[in-house]
């Protein structure tokens, strides 16, 4: 604030300089324009870094907008700075063509502002996103509290922390990434999302029965979550092309090296996947629990080592082997 108000002195003494100067040289052409200069500098400084950028910025508690503000006012501090020093010190056979270039300079320097206020107008009138929206632009995800004309205010979720729930970060993404980068909402037009929990089952398993039994929980589990996405996926038949409609949990078989991996897919609702996901796997473990290791065992994963003895006492590693 003191800087610019010093600034402002100066501005108005190089003027007075050069008015005392023209009282001694009335004819002098440079005299009257560098007086000229000075007064409409001044001014402009005055309007809009003083009274605009400082004063009226300070009522704007958002500290994005109030830094967005200052920006755009030195901006047209800038470009008033450009126009009248162009009238004032070239002659009008070649203002077209300095004009042409301020509009450039202006228009590079103001680019990332006017393509934030254009996805700001789209998220307007378009919707693309709404305030409670769970939405991911630019690998950012999270819960959308307040929509900005230039940014929009995300309730980060993921992170380091798992099951897409809230890390407490505000995280600000500018407006303009909607015209750039995939917008994915998780909340739109349906609140609903596949999940999948992928258990591995020993070679020795009865894995029709644990199949079966873990199929038959999970179908009652999500019985409810699934006959909402139902009839959420009908009404949105409506409006889009879906080659599919939400089915029920199925359970899929995949052989590997060291085990047989059944991986259960079942709907749930967008912000209950973690619970979701916690009760099934309790009510799982549960089952093949009941159900006893003779018939039903969870596999993991073993590392062996073989080692040999040298001759001068030590031993080295020969083979590894995993399972």
């Amino acid at each position: 604030m003191v800087n610019k108000i010093i600034t402002v002195f100066i501005l108005l003494a190089l003027s007075i300089g050069a008015a005392v100067a023209l009282f001694r040289y009335p004819e002098n052409v440079y005299l009257q324009r560098a007086l000229s200069s000075g007064l409409t500098l001044a001014g402009l400084y005055l309007v809009f870094k003083l009274i605009l950028e400082e004063a009226v910025a300070r009522s704007i508690s958002e500290i994005a907008s109030r830094f967005n503000f200052r920006r755009v006012m030195s901006a047209f501090f800038f470009i008033g700075a450009a126009i009248a020093l162009t009238n004032i010190w070239i002659n009008a056979q070649n203002l077209l063509v300095a004009y042409g270039l301020i509009g450039a300079g202006v228009a590079l320097a103001l680019q990332d502002l006017f393509k934030n206020l254009a996805g700001g107008l789209m998220l307007f009138t378009r919707g693309t996103y709404r305030i409670g929206d769970r939405v991911e632009v630019n690998s950012k995800k999270g819960d959308v509290i307040d929509i900005g004309l230039l940014n929009t205010t995300l309730l980060e979720i993921g992170e380091w922390v798992g099951g897409d729930q809230p890390t407490g970060r505000l995280c600000q993404i500018p407006n303009g990434f909607i015209l750039s980068h995939a917008v994915h909402n998780y909340t739109r037009d349906h609140h609903f999302i596949w999940d999948e929990i992928n258990i591995p089952l020993t070679y020795d398993s009865d894995w029709h029965l644990a199949l079966d039994t873990i199929l038959k929980l999970v179908t009652i589990e999500t019985k409810a979550a699934t006959t909402e996405a139902q009839d959420s996926f009908s009404r949105l038949a409506g409006r889009y092309f879906l080659p599919g409609n939400a089915g029920a949990p199925s359970i899929f078989v995949t052989l590997t090296d060291n085990w047989i991996n059944l991986t259960v897919r079942y709907i749930s609702e967008v912000r209950n996947r973690r619970e979701t996901r916690d009760r099934l796997n309790r009510l799982i473990l549960d089952e093949i629990t009941r159900l006893g290791s003779e018939k039903v065992r969870i596999s993991s994963q073993t590392l062996g080592v073989s080692v040999k003895p040298e001759s001068n006492g030590g031993t080295r590693p020969v083979q590894a082997s995993g399972s």
